[in-house]
């Protein structure tokens, strides 16, 4: 009845040396945190009629101020970044690129320090073609001078977009920038849309070379201000996880575009979903919401710490899907802390039903595969509901409200202590806990503990009329 799903394959990774220096900056050894405009403001350019809510110097120095004064920074927010449109339409005299003088008149370097002295950081965008996608100048001719120009404006994070551009000529361009943005000496975050321009190509994407350029890159279409946009977004990680969650990792993470909470197109319980899923994927958590008026409880979704905790985990693993039937998804993510060999896991139960009332999902731990002999710690990190510790044999029962769903962490039993699992690099290797490609092969799968093809969660619900 219930399809049991192969979960993690044995994966080989190689390393293939650039022709240009990878990135290595440092940076992003957890997914970046924090506010970025596109999404809500696009490429309002109107200050006249529209003031409050056109790109401009006043608009992000005003969401600087509320990630500080509302509690974001204190949750993990420390970016604020700019998108397109902040450009004027050419080039100075001089060939360096400069910023509309009649929305941003006081330059990008005074709006950087005004982020900085909030104790926050400063991104920007730019793109690798002749123009950006809003028909603004782009970095061709000129990479060295806008890395130079960059840094010089003490910028933190520059997201580079790919239109106007030739898509064969990125695997040299983003690495190349790369390293000019290097060769400055600033560290300065760098994300990457490199990937998903070669798939609308047809081009298939070189991820080791993109993890050795970039600390995060796009690869599927842009988020819109919707629960359909976000459901495409999850098929795609779903169905695509075998070849992008190995290439996710600290200081390289794959990016399925901004947090939408707070606007106008998703519900309380899609906003949770989105929320509960973008930590599972170890994404970026980069707001695009107006802060000014944002309602408390999506503000409260936001910030929730456990599940920032989970999405900031220092294992830096993506998780992955691991169960689909009848409308009912499990995604789970292995964490810390682990305990002879043995992970903790986050794990979010998906309602993608539409039939109008909670489905009831049972299933015991043994069956997620976790076997640790201690049992688990399990709490609702929505509800903050304490289960106690439960053992494999045990079940667990969950009601997912429609398009929502439950969030368990489930903590090794033998761990109620807080310790610090160090990252293990290629170059050194704890062996109490087990490699990256251990843990990659010892993902668990639904059922597949008990050797019983109809094990697996029992999903309770009204009608069995939903898409499988």
């Amino acid at each position: 009845m219930m399809r049991i799903f192969k979960i993690w394959s044995t994966l080989l990774l190689l390393t293939i040396p650039l022709e240009i220096k990878s990135l290595e900056n440092g940076l992003a050894r957890t997914p970046p945190m924090g506010w970025l405009a596109w999404e809500r403001f696009r490429c309002n350019t109107d200050c006249v009629n529209d003031p409050e809510n056109c790109i401009s110097e006043r608009l992000f120095m005003q969401m600087a101020d509320l990630v500080v004064s509302e509690g974001y920074a204190g949750a993990g927010y420390e970016y604020i970044n700019v998108d397109d449109c902040w450009l004027a339409k050419n080039r100075s005299p001089d060939g360096k690129l400069q910023a509309d003088p009649e929305r941003f008149p006081s330059g990008m370097k005074a709006l950087a320090a005004y982020v900085h002295a909030k104790g926050l950081k400063f991104g920007i965008y730019e793109d690798y073609g002749n123009f950006t996608c809003a028909g603004y100048p782009g970095i061709l001719g000129y990479l060295e001078t806008d890395a130079n120009t960059f840094a010089e404006w003490d910028v933190d994070y520059v997201k580079l977009d790919g239109c106007y551009s030739h898509p064969v000529d990125m695997d040299q361009g983003y690495p190349e920038f790369g390293f000019y943005m290097n060769r400055t000496g600033r560290p300065m975050m760098y994300s990457c849309s490199w990937p998903v321009y070669q798939i609308y190509s047809g081009i298939e994407p070189n991820y080791t070379a993109i993890k050795g350029a970039c600390n995060l890159w796009r690869n599927f279409d842009d988020i819109q201000d919707s629960w359909q946009s976000i459901q495409t977004i999850i098929d795609y990680y779903g169905e695509n996880q075998d070849i992008i969650v190995p290439n996710a990792g600290p200081g390289h993470w794959n990016d399925p575009d901004m947090l939408i909470i707070g606007n106008f197109g998703l519900s309380y319980e899609q906003s949770k979903s989105q929320m509960a899923l973008w930590a599972i994927w170890a994404s970026p958590l980069l707001m695009s919401v107006d802060l000014r008026t944002i309602k408390p409880d999506y503000k409260e979704i936001l910030q929730n710490r456990k599940i920032i905790g989970v999405n900031q985990d220092i294992l830096g693993i993506q998780g992955r899907r691991i169960y689909k039937e009848k409308g009912i998804e499990l995604w789970a993510r292995p964490i810390t802390p682990v305990v002879r060999a043995d992970f903790s896991y986050a794990i979010v139960f998906l309602n993608r039903r539409t039939d109008g009332t909670p489905s009831e999902v049972s299933v015991k731990l043994i069956e997620l595969g976790l076997s640790h002999e201690a049992g688990y710690r399990v709490e609702d990190l929505y509800t903050n509901k304490d289960f106690g510790v439960l053992m494999p044999t045990d079940k667990i029962t969950v009601d997912v409200n429609p398009s929502g769903c439950v969030m368990l962490r489930f903590t090794v039993g033998s761990a109620y202590v807080k310790t610090r699992v160090p990252f293990l690099s290629s170059n050194a290797v704890d062996h109490n806990i087990p490699s990256r490609i251990q843990w990659l092969s010892r993902f668990p799968s639904v059922g597949r503990s008990l050797g019983n093809p109809d094990a697996g969660p029992h999903v309770h619900a009204n009608s069995d009329n939903e898409p499988q």
